[in-house]
Protein backbone atom coordinates (compact mmCIF):
# COMPACT_ATOMS: atom_id res chain seq x y z
CA UNK A 1 0.00 0.00 0.00
CA UNK A 2 1.45 3.35 -1.08
CA UNK A 3 1.89 5.95 1.69
CA UNK A 4 0.85 9.53 1.05
CA UNK A 5 3.62 12.06 1.70
CA UNK A 6 3.31 14.23 4.77
CA UNK A 7 3.44 18.01 4.36
CA UNK A 8 7.07 17.95 5.52
CA UNK A 9 8.00 15.34 2.89
CA UNK A 10 6.48 17.53 0.19
CA UNK A 11 8.70 20.54 1.06
CA UNK A 12 11.78 20.56 -1.13
CA UNK A 13 12.61 24.28 -1.21
CA UNK A 14 15.33 25.75 1.03
CA UNK A 15 14.12 26.86 4.47
CA UNK A 16 15.30 29.42 6.99
CA UNK A 17 16.12 28.56 10.58
CA UNK A 18 18.23 29.44 13.61
CA UNK A 19 21.31 27.56 14.80
CA UNK A 20 20.59 26.52 18.38
CA UNK A 21 23.60 24.26 19.06
CA UNK A 22 26.99 23.50 17.51
CA UNK A 23 29.17 20.47 18.04
CA UNK A 24 32.23 19.59 15.96
CA UNK A 25 31.25 19.93 12.28
CA UNK A 26 27.52 19.66 12.92
CA UNK A 27 24.93 22.20 13.95
CA UNK A 28 21.34 21.82 15.04
CA UNK A 29 18.98 24.19 13.25
CA UNK A 30 15.46 25.03 14.37
CA UNK A 31 13.21 25.91 11.46
CA UNK A 32 11.52 29.29 11.90
CA UNK A 33 8.30 28.99 13.87
CA UNK A 34 6.21 30.92 11.33
CA UNK A 35 6.80 28.36 8.54
CA UNK A 36 3.62 26.24 8.20
CA UNK A 37 3.65 22.52 9.11
CA UNK A 38 7.40 22.33 9.81
CA UNK A 39 8.03 25.40 11.99
CA UNK A 40 9.99 24.49 15.12
CA UNK A 41 11.39 21.21 13.78
CA UNK A 42 15.04 20.49 14.59
CA UNK A 43 17.33 19.54 11.70
CA UNK A 44 20.87 18.21 12.17
CA UNK A 45 22.99 19.92 9.52
CA UNK A 46 26.45 19.99 8.03
CA UNK A 47 27.95 22.96 6.17
CA UNK A 48 28.12 23.13 2.40
CA UNK A 49 31.71 22.60 1.27
CA UNK A 50 31.70 26.00 -0.45
CA UNK A 51 31.13 27.74 2.91
CA UNK A 52 34.01 25.86 4.47
CA UNK A 53 36.36 26.86 1.64
CA UNK A 54 35.62 30.58 2.03
CA UNK A 55 35.83 30.37 5.83
CA UNK A 56 32.18 30.99 6.71
CA UNK A 57 31.16 29.22 9.90
CA UNK A 58 27.81 28.93 11.64
CA UNK A 59 27.62 29.63 15.36
CA UNK A 60 24.79 29.57 17.87
CA UNK A 61 22.23 32.26 17.05
CA UNK A 62 23.00 32.46 13.33
CA UNK A 63 20.13 32.70 10.86
CA UNK A 64 20.86 30.16 8.11
CA UNK A 65 19.33 28.69 4.96
CA UNK A 66 19.18 24.90 4.81
CA UNK A 67 18.38 22.56 1.92
CA UNK A 68 18.63 18.89 0.90
CA UNK A 69 16.48 18.07 3.92
CA UNK A 70 15.90 14.42 4.72
CA UNK A 71 12.58 14.63 6.57
CA UNK A 72 12.73 11.00 7.67
CA UNK A 73 16.14 11.35 9.34
CA UNK A 74 15.74 15.11 10.04
CA UNK A 75 19.08 15.95 8.42
CA UNK A 76 20.09 18.72 6.05
CA UNK A 77 22.83 21.01 4.77
CA UNK A 78 23.51 24.68 5.62
CA UNK A 79 23.95 26.47 2.30
CA UNK A 80 24.04 30.10 3.47
CA UNK A 81 24.55 32.18 6.62
CA UNK A 82 22.72 35.51 7.00
CA UNK A 83 24.60 38.70 8.01
CA UNK A 84 24.76 39.16 11.79
CA UNK A 85 23.46 42.23 13.60
CA UNK A 86 25.50 41.37 16.72
CA UNK A 87 28.30 39.00 17.61
CA UNK A 88 29.81 37.98 20.94
CA UNK A 89 33.02 36.00 21.22
CA UNK A 90 32.66 35.02 24.88
CA UNK A 91 30.31 33.22 24.77
CA UNK A 92 30.15 32.74 20.97
CA UNK A 93 26.59 33.84 20.17
CA UNK A 94 25.30 35.67 17.09
CA UNK A 95 22.30 37.98 16.77
CA UNK A 96 21.65 38.28 20.51
CA UNK A 97 19.32 41.13 21.52
CA UNK A 98 19.78 41.30 25.27
CA UNK A 99 21.97 40.23 28.17
CA UNK A 100 20.06 39.27 31.28
CA UNK A 101 22.34 39.33 34.31
CA UNK A 102 20.99 36.95 36.92
CA UNK A 103 22.14 37.49 40.51
CA UNK A 104 20.82 36.17 43.80
CA UNK A 105 19.77 38.30 46.76
CA UNK A 106 21.01 35.55 49.06
CA UNK A 107 22.84 32.20 48.90
CA UNK A 108 25.23 33.47 47.63
CA UNK A 109 24.99 36.98 49.04
CA UNK A 110 24.85 39.79 46.53
CA UNK A 111 28.31 41.33 46.13
CA UNK A 112 28.05 44.96 44.87
CA UNK A 113 31.57 45.04 43.39
CA UNK A 114 31.16 41.76 41.51
CA UNK A 115 27.73 42.85 40.26
CA UNK A 116 29.25 46.13 39.09
CA UNK A 117 31.94 44.28 37.17
CA UNK A 118 29.37 42.06 35.45
CA UNK A 119 27.29 45.12 34.56
CA UNK A 120 30.26 46.90 33.00
CA UNK A 121 31.18 43.79 31.00
CA UNK A 122 27.57 43.45 29.83
CA UNK A 123 27.43 47.13 28.83
CA UNK A 124 30.59 46.66 26.74
CA UNK A 125 28.75 44.27 24.41
CA UNK A 126 26.46 47.00 23.12
CA UNK A 127 23.40 44.86 23.78
CA UNK A 128 20.43 45.81 25.92
CA UNK A 129 21.28 45.04 29.56
CA UNK A 130 18.66 43.83 32.04
CA UNK A 131 19.16 42.78 35.65
CA UNK A 132 17.27 39.97 37.37
CA UNK A 133 17.46 39.35 41.14
CA UNK A 134 16.57 35.79 42.10
CA UNK A 135 15.83 34.15 45.48
CA UNK A 136 13.70 37.04 46.70
CA UNK A 137 11.98 34.59 49.03
CA UNK A 138 15.15 34.42 51.14
CA UNK A 139 15.24 38.12 52.10
CA UNK A 140 12.81 40.48 53.83
CA UNK A 141 10.64 42.92 51.86
CA UNK A 142 12.64 45.81 53.35
CA UNK A 143 15.96 44.36 52.18
CA UNK A 144 14.50 43.66 48.74
CA UNK A 145 13.26 47.26 48.40
CA UNK A 146 16.59 48.63 49.62
CA UNK A 147 18.39 46.80 46.82
CA UNK A 148 15.87 48.03 44.21
CA UNK A 149 16.34 51.63 45.36
CA UNK A 150 20.10 51.24 45.41
CA UNK A 151 20.26 49.78 41.91
CA UNK A 152 17.97 52.51 40.60
CA UNK A 153 20.73 54.95 41.58
CA UNK A 154 23.06 52.87 39.43
CA UNK A 155 20.72 53.31 36.48
CA UNK A 156 18.98 49.91 36.51
CA UNK A 157 15.46 48.74 37.31
CA UNK A 158 15.93 45.12 38.45
CA UNK A 159 13.38 42.38 37.85
CA UNK A 160 12.87 40.66 41.22
CA UNK A 161 11.88 37.00 41.06
CA UNK A 162 11.86 33.76 43.02
CA UNK A 163 12.23 30.64 40.90
CA UNK A 164 11.54 28.53 43.99
CA UNK A 165 8.13 30.14 44.53
CA UNK A 166 7.40 31.06 40.90
CA UNK A 167 7.29 34.79 41.70
CA UNK A 168 7.89 37.03 38.68
CA UNK A 169 8.73 34.17 36.27
CA UNK A 170 5.60 34.55 34.03
CA UNK A 171 6.19 38.31 33.74
CA UNK A 172 9.83 37.72 32.80
CA UNK A 173 8.76 35.20 30.17
CA UNK A 174 6.59 37.83 28.48
CA UNK A 175 9.42 40.39 28.52
CA UNK A 176 11.84 37.99 26.78
CA UNK A 177 9.38 37.12 24.01
CA UNK A 178 10.69 37.01 20.41
CA UNK A 179 14.28 37.83 21.37
CA UNK A 180 17.59 36.04 21.79
CA UNK A 181 18.58 36.61 25.41
CA UNK A 182 21.93 35.66 26.93
CA UNK A 183 21.81 34.60 30.56
CA UNK A 184 24.95 35.52 32.50
CA UNK A 185 25.94 35.89 36.11
CA UNK A 186 27.83 34.41 39.03
CA UNK A 187 27.68 30.64 39.49
CA UNK A 188 24.94 29.31 41.75
CA UNK A 189 22.55 32.24 41.38
CA UNK A 190 19.93 30.14 39.61
CA UNK A 191 20.46 30.71 35.86
CA UNK A 192 19.86 27.07 34.99
CA UNK A 193 16.91 26.84 37.42
CA UNK A 194 15.39 29.93 35.83
CA UNK A 195 15.81 28.45 32.36
CA UNK A 196 14.09 25.26 33.51
CA UNK A 197 11.24 27.36 34.93
CA UNK A 198 10.83 29.35 31.71
CA UNK A 199 11.16 26.23 29.55
CA UNK A 200 9.95 23.18 31.50
CA UNK A 201 11.30 20.63 28.98
CA UNK A 202 14.84 22.07 28.78
CA UNK A 203 16.08 19.78 31.61
CA UNK A 204 19.29 21.72 32.34
CA UNK A 205 21.33 20.18 35.12
CA UNK A 206 21.24 22.19 38.35
CA UNK A 207 23.77 22.02 41.18
CA UNK A 208 23.55 23.21 44.76
CA UNK A 209 25.60 26.03 46.25
CA UNK A 210 28.83 24.97 47.95
CA UNK A 211 28.45 25.38 51.69
CA UNK A 212 32.19 25.79 52.24
CA UNK A 213 32.72 28.68 49.81
CA UNK A 214 29.10 29.93 49.46
CA UNK A 215 29.52 29.60 45.71
CA UNK A 216 27.68 27.71 43.06
CA UNK A 217 29.24 24.98 40.97
CA UNK A 218 29.36 25.39 37.21
CA UNK A 219 26.63 23.27 35.67
CA UNK A 220 26.42 24.59 32.08
CA UNK A 221 29.16 23.16 29.87
CA UNK A 222 28.46 24.72 26.46
CA UNK A 223 26.38 27.37 24.74
CA UNK A 224 22.95 26.29 23.56
CA UNK A 225 19.74 28.10 22.69
CA UNK A 226 16.49 26.96 24.29
CA UNK A 227 13.10 27.95 22.87
CA UNK A 228 10.48 29.37 25.22
CA UNK A 229 6.79 28.60 24.62
CA UNK A 230 6.31 32.27 23.66
CA UNK A 231 8.97 32.00 20.93
CA UNK A 232 11.92 33.69 22.64
CA UNK A 233 15.34 32.03 22.66
CA UNK A 234 17.55 31.76 25.74
CA UNK A 235 21.30 31.16 25.71
CA UNK A 236 22.27 29.55 28.99
CA UNK A 237 26.01 30.19 28.83
CA UNK A 238 28.87 28.52 30.69
CA UNK A 239 29.23 30.23 34.07
CA UNK A 240 32.33 32.23 34.98
CA UNK A 241 33.30 33.88 38.22
CA UNK A 242 35.34 36.89 37.10
CA UNK A 243 34.50 38.58 33.78
CA UNK A 244 37.58 40.19 32.24
CA UNK A 245 37.44 43.89 31.38
CA UNK A 246 39.29 44.69 28.17
CA UNK A 247 38.52 48.29 27.24
CA UNK A 248 40.15 51.70 27.02
CA UNK A 249 39.57 54.38 29.68
CA UNK A 250 37.31 56.31 27.29
CA UNK A 251 35.23 53.22 26.58
CA UNK A 252 34.99 52.38 30.28
CA UNK A 253 33.30 55.69 31.13
CA UNK A 254 30.55 55.01 28.61
CA UNK A 255 29.68 51.73 30.34
CA UNK A 256 28.44 53.48 33.51
CA UNK A 257 24.86 54.86 33.28
CA UNK A 258 25.73 57.30 36.08
CA UNK A 259 28.54 58.82 33.98
CA UNK A 260 26.42 58.92 30.84
CA UNK A 261 23.70 60.77 32.73
CA UNK A 262 26.14 63.36 34.12
CA UNK A 263 27.69 64.01 30.71
CA UNK A 264 24.27 64.55 29.14
CA UNK A 265 23.73 67.73 31.16
CA UNK A 266 27.30 69.05 31.46
CA UNK A 267 30.80 68.61 30.01
CA UNK A 268 34.23 68.19 31.53
CA UNK A 269 36.87 70.84 30.88
CA UNK A 270 39.04 68.40 28.91
CA UNK A 271 37.75 66.24 26.06
CA UNK A 272 40.01 63.36 27.13
CA UNK A 273 39.11 63.60 30.81
CA UNK A 274 39.55 60.32 32.66
CA UNK A 275 37.30 61.60 35.51
CA UNK A 276 39.99 60.91 38.07
CA UNK A 277 41.88 64.05 39.15
CA UNK A 278 41.41 66.53 36.28
CA UNK A 279 40.10 70.00 37.23
CA UNK A 280 36.46 70.92 36.55
CA UNK A 281 35.40 67.30 36.06
CA UNK A 282 31.63 66.90 36.22
CA UNK A 283 31.78 63.14 36.80
CA UNK A 284 33.96 62.99 39.90
CA UNK A 285 31.81 62.99 43.00
CA UNK A 286 30.07 61.15 45.80
CA UNK A 287 28.15 58.50 43.89
CA UNK A 288 28.28 54.91 45.08
CA UNK A 289 30.03 53.24 42.17
CA UNK A 290 32.70 55.91 41.71
CA UNK A 291 35.29 53.81 43.66
CA UNK A 292 34.41 50.88 41.37
CA UNK A 293 35.03 53.11 38.36
CA UNK A 294 38.45 54.17 39.68
CA UNK A 295 39.49 50.56 40.24
CA UNK A 296 38.30 49.50 36.78
CA UNK A 297 40.02 52.60 35.34
CA UNK A 298 43.39 51.44 36.66
CA UNK A 299 42.85 48.10 34.93
CA UNK A 300 41.78 49.83 31.70
CA UNK A 301 44.90 52.05 31.69
CA UNK A 302 47.14 49.02 32.28
CA UNK A 303 45.37 47.10 29.52
CA UNK A 304 45.77 50.01 27.07
CA UNK A 305 49.47 50.37 27.90
CA UNK A 306 50.01 46.66 27.42
CA UNK A 307 48.23 46.83 24.08
CA UNK A 308 50.39 49.74 22.92
CA UNK A 309 53.61 48.02 23.98
CA UNK A 310 52.93 44.95 21.87
CA UNK A 311 54.76 44.93 18.52
CA UNK A 312 52.62 45.57 15.48
CA UNK A 313 51.92 42.53 13.35
CA UNK A 314 53.67 43.96 10.28
CA UNK A 315 56.80 44.64 12.38
CA UNK A 316 56.94 41.06 13.68
CA UNK A 317 56.64 39.38 10.27
CA UNK A 318 58.92 39.32 7.25
CA UNK A 319 57.96 38.66 3.66
CA UNK A 320 59.33 35.62 1.93
CA UNK A 321 58.80 34.96 -1.77
CA UNK A 322 58.21 31.43 -2.93
CA UNK A 323 57.17 30.41 -6.45
CA UNK A 324 55.88 33.89 -7.10
CA UNK A 325 53.56 33.87 -4.06
CA UNK A 326 53.93 36.15 -1.05
CA UNK A 327 54.47 34.35 2.23
CA UNK A 328 55.12 35.70 5.69
CA UNK A 329 57.06 34.22 8.57
CA UNK A 330 57.93 35.52 12.07
CA UNK A 331 61.04 37.65 12.42
CA UNK A 332 63.70 36.21 14.71
CA UNK A 333 65.54 38.23 17.31
CA UNK A 334 68.85 39.55 15.96
CA UNK A 335 70.92 37.16 18.10
CA UNK A 336 69.08 34.16 16.60
CA UNK A 337 69.16 35.28 12.96
CA UNK A 338 71.43 33.53 10.47
CA UNK A 339 74.15 35.84 9.07
CA UNK A 340 73.41 36.69 5.46
CA UNK A 341 75.74 35.65 2.63
CA UNK A 342 76.26 39.31 1.67
CA UNK A 343 77.45 40.18 5.19
CA UNK A 344 79.84 37.21 5.23
CA UNK A 345 81.37 38.17 1.83
CA UNK A 346 81.69 41.79 2.90
CA UNK A 347 83.50 40.76 6.09
CA UNK A 348 85.85 38.49 4.10
CA UNK A 349 86.68 41.33 1.68
CA UNK A 350 87.43 43.70 4.57
CA UNK A 351 89.63 41.05 6.24
CA UNK A 352 91.44 40.34 2.96
CA UNK A 353 92.10 44.07 2.52
CA UNK A 354 93.60 44.29 6.01
CA UNK A 355 95.99 41.37 5.22
CA UNK A 356 97.09 43.03 1.96
CA UNK A 357 97.85 46.30 3.78
CA UNK A 358 99.94 44.45 6.33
Amino acid sequence: MQQHPTPADAITTPLVGTVIAVQANFCQVQIDLDIPTVGGKLILCTRRARLQKIGISAIVGDQVTISEIDWQGLKGVVIDVFPRHSLLDRPPVANADRILLVFALAEPALDPFLLSKFLVKAESTGLQVSLCLNKSDLVSPVEKQDWCDRLAEWGYQPIVISVENGIGVPELQVELDRQITIFAGHSGVGKSSLTNALIPDSNIRVATVSGKLSRGRHTTRHVQLFTMPTGGLIADTPGFNQPDLTCTPTELASYFPEIRQRLETAHCQFSDCTHRDEPNCVVRGEWERYPHYLEFLADAIAWEQQLQSQPKLENSLKQKSSTGKKKFEPKLDSKYRQISRHTILQSLEELSGEFEEE
